[in-house]
């Protein structure tokens, strides 16, 4: 009888805990160091997400390993909804390049999307290119003379750049950079010739003249630059490359915990403020469940791990 009431005890806790969820500071773990794009935006939403659930929302960025140390610390965590892990476009990519195993799909489930931000193909202003077509002519009349830079071995930057090359057919070298930052200074300054970062990114400094927009590696145009073309409307739709941030939580989180935080993230995404900074940057909001979210990340995961296959990339 004890035993019996212990259990029944233990339970309506569990049920009261979940009731009054949350009931402490919720962190929520960035895989990145502070400062990029994926960082901004978690910032973003972390804020407004404070106050729809009453508590504070600790950032805990778990830079290195190209996402991966983080992500390990996440899975760990305790199942309870009190640990939150932002996830992009980077974790199908680590899974690709062999850096987290297929299983750390089973590790996490899925509480909500929040947007996705497309690449954008940026060249120097004093390039001689006005458009996607033009710098591939260019490419395949100096055949291994151009240089693309990205963020480093096995980044979006990267992959994205190598699906390009793959798609376009041509032969570049890309050069790899320490960072996002210190790549697309090499890129405004001419020291090389191409760069297919995350609008985000990019966008700010296409506004001030000193890089020029040829192609957007998204569905649809831009709203912060219309007339810049896709890639699929300058004839290379194979080359679509997008970012996309989302919510997950450590497998066996209370299914109500997830409903909520799915509820309150929805909310945010699609505030006005959100909406706003969405389309300054180049990225608009994700409305999925969370199992169509979690499909998004596997046919992510089968997307990339072919471009590493196709390209020859091999895990450092």
């Amino acid at each position: 009888m004890a035993v019996l009431l212990a259990l029944a005890a233990s339970f309506t806790f569990a049920q009261a805990s979940v009731a009054t969820y949350p009931s402490k500071p919720v962190r929520l773990i960035i895989p990145f160091p502070p400062g990029g794009s994926n960082d901004l935006v978690a910032r973003a939403v972390a804020a407004q997400l404070s106050d729809r659930l009453g508590q504070s929302i600790v950032i805990d960025n778990r830079g290195g390993g190209g996402g991966t140390i983080g992500m390990n610390a996440a899975a760990k965590s305790p199942a309870d909804g009190y640990t939150l892990l932002l996830v992009s476009v980077g974790w199908p990519v680590s899974i690709a390049l062999q850096w987290m195993p297929e299983e750390s799909l089973q590790w996490f489930v899925p509480a909500a999307p929040i947007g996705t931000g497309p690449s954008l193909l940026v060249v120097p202003t004093a390039l001689p290119v006005n458009s996607v077509q033009e710098l591939i002519a260019l490419a395949k009349s100096k055949p291994g003379q151009l240089n693309a830079s990205a963020a480093g071995p096995g980044s979006f930057q990267h992959l994205a750049t190598e699906l390009f090359r793959l798609q376009a057919g041509i032969n570049i070298v890309i050069v790899q950079y320490k960072g996002g930052g210190p790549a697309l200074t090499d890129t405004i300054a001419g020291q090389v010739q191409m760069n297919i970062g995350s609008a985000v990114q990019n966008i700010p400094h296409v506004k001030t003249g000193k890089l020029r927009a040829l192609g957007v590696g998204g569905k649809s145009r831009l709203a912060a630059l219309p007339d810049v073309p896709t890639f699929a409307e300058a004839g290379l739709p194979g080359a679509e490359a997008t970012n996309w941030w989302g919510i997950v939580a450590p497998a066996g989180t209370p299914p109500t915990v997830l409903e909520r935080l799915h509820k309150e993230i929805a909310s945010v995404v699609d505030s006005p403020e959100m909406k706003k900074r969405f389309e300054v940057e180049g990225a608009e909001a994700l409305h999925m469940s969370p199992s169509e979210f979690g499909a998004q990340i596997a046919a992510e995961t089968a997307k990339w791990t072919q471009v590493v296959k196709q390209a020859g990339i091999k895990a450092e």
